[in-house]
């Protein structure tokens, strides 16, 4: 088994959360492993393509994927807020989840014109949340260069909602 593999088994799945039906994804075991947070995050880095000149994180899971994947990478961060979050807001946008309705906003003065932007998150599932972004990402005049998570639920066909930009996930399942 590869260091990546033993990485993504650290990844559980807790059924009901955050409501009946749902099974969550949560990567908390990952965090918690230096050694395995490492791996995945220099996969990650590594799998982006060389023009990518910013990382678009995703609010919260994604914060802590695309930071340290931006650093790694030498490029710029911009955080993909929560409504209420912000002190200055370029742009808002809504959108449907797997079980309900949600919002993001963009951070003002932060994405420039023709950059070109690695959407980072944890989980697509499905792909509502990382299509608001790609709409906030071309709103702000920039370019969605790919997606990246660590682990997409093929079943629920997120990628089809990405207006045909390329995923990059770790594990499909």
């Amino acid at each position: 088994m590869t260091d990546l593999q033993v990485a993504l088994e650290l990844i559980r799945t807790v059924p009901d959360f955050p409501e009946p039906g749902v099974l969550f994804r949560d990567l908390n075991p990952l965090f918690a492993s230096a050694p395995a947070f490492r791996v995945v995050i220099d996969e990650m880095a590594a799998r982006l393509p060389e023009d990518v000149d910013v990382v678009a994180a995703v609010e919260a899971r994604g914060f802590l994927l695309g930071a340290a994947i931006a650093v790694a990478r030498g490029v710029s961060l911009v955080p993909i807020r929560k409504p209420g979050k912000l002190p200055v807001v370029a742009d808002r946008v809504d959108y449907a989840l797997e079980y309900g309705t949600a919002s993001l906003e963009l951070p003002g003065g932060v994405l420039e014109p023709g950059a070109k932007v690695a959407i980072v998150d944890d989980v697509l599932a499905t792909g509502g949340t990382v299509a608001g972004v790609v709409e906030l990402v071309k709103r702000a005049g920039a370019t969605t260069s790919v997606v990246s998570v660590v682990m997409e639920l093929a079943a629920l066909s997120g990628r089809d909602r990405l207006d045909g930009c390329e995923v990059q996930a770790l594990q499909v399942l």
